[in-house]
């Protein structure tokens, strides 16, 4: 299991890192004091089953900095599988990220200006700095560009599949609030006018060869995957954390759900998170 130290100047983007890493499945820990990594480092394999490695965030509040060498050669006697991320920015860049945020950095006083408390970071970050493995100036950088650079300096090859969930609604119940695509069936042939499949639903399989029979139900599906297929690698390249598409009839019990176990089923068959929901079912 590798450990990850993430450090870095004071608004430089420590926080969206660990965010970053902790979205790709790392187990983080902001603001360890860095006397305690060689501890933290020995439990690391009681977790490796679950987590594909550790990120801890070590800031200029630690009072140990001064130890910082002695640590890290700790980890390397113990054969610690580590690597050091920095982050920095210019000081202009991070002058004006305190003043726009008005955010207070962590080491101005009464006795410290904010351009001082950033020159003292970056003597006391020294140590961490010197010996990174991967320095990110963030000067120029979005969140979604530091994000990419995270992952590919972490070494995570992310090859996690964007969730899907598909849902089942009925209008006159109101829209989900949830839900980034909304497709409206109630245009389809509803099995409610047939007395016998009044009672049933979208599940039952007396409806399924009713809607199975109508070929505007077929159109209807095989349009909707043709429009998820095209456009869930986009979501997916953009990082979405899942994707929630809601199938909306009258009263969500039979043209709706006979949809979503449908679409759930033909890509199941391509994906390996697939949710189901039925919102108006017990």
């Amino acid at each position: 299991m590798k450990l990850i130290i993430v450090s870095g100047l004071s608004g430089a983007g420590k926080t969206i890192a660990l965010h970053s890493l902790e979205d790709a499945g790392a187990y983080c820990i902001d603001n360890l004091p860095v006397n305690l990594l060689p501890g933290v480092a020995e439990q690391m394999n009681h977790l490796a089953a679950t987590y594909p490695c550790m990120a801890v965030g070590v800031d200029a509040r630690n009072i140990a900095l001064q130890d910082v060498p002695a640590l890290l050669q700790t980890l390397k006697d113990q054969a610690v599988d580590f690597l050091i991320l920095f982050l920095e920015a210019s000081d202009e860049v991070l002058l004006k990220r305190f003043s726009e945020t008005r955010r207070r950095h962590p080491l101005t006083s009464q006795n410290l200006s904010l351009h001082e408390a950033i020159q003292r970071e970056r003597h006391l970050l020294s140590a961490l700095s010197d010996q990174a493995d991967y320095r990110i100036d963030t000067s120029s950088t979005n969140i979604y560009q530091l994000r990419d650079q995270i992952h590919l300096s972490a070494d995570l090859h992310l090859n996690q599949q964007m969730p899907l969930l598909f849902q089942s609604f009925g209008f006159k119940r109101g829209l989900p609030q949830d839900a980034d695509f909304v497709f409206d069936v109630r245009c389809l042939p509803n099995p409610h006018w047939e007395r016998h499949l009044r009672s049933l639903t979208g599940r039952d399989q007396a409806v399924i060869d009713f809607l199975d029979n109508q070929p505007e139900v077929r159109q209807m599906i095989e349009q909707v995957v043709h429009f998820l297929e095209t456009w869930i690698p986009l979501f997916e390249a953009d990082k979405r954390s899942y994707l929630s598409i809601a199938i909306g009839c009258t009263g969500g019990q039979h043209r709706s759900v006979y949809l979503v176990e449908r679409l759930s089923a033909h890509f199941r068959q391509l994906r390996d998170s697939v949710l189901v929901r039925h919102r108006e079912l017990p």
